[in-house]
């Protein structure tokens, strides 16, 4: 699914709110498969929610895809 680029205030609050949500919602789901001691799930899973909480952070970019226009 391609992400628009954010283009004021609200839509890069919107975006963070998004990409918070998500992070949470991946710590949750990391519970459950621990629960199920889904050991590859688990680790998918938290390498999903460090890389939220990376663009959370500003370390890496929401979109890793070069523009070539």
């Amino acid at each position: 699914m391609p992400i628009r680029p954010t283009h004021g205030p609200l839509d890069k609050a919107r975006t963070e709110q998004n990409i918070a949500y998500i992070r949470q919602m991946l710590a949750e789901l990391r519970g459950v498969a621990a629960s199920e001691n889904a050991d590859m799930l688990c680790y998918l899973i938290e390498m999903a929610y460090i890389e939220a909480g990376d663009v959370l952070a500003g370390h890496r970019p929401l979109n890793l895809a070069k523009n070539t226009h």
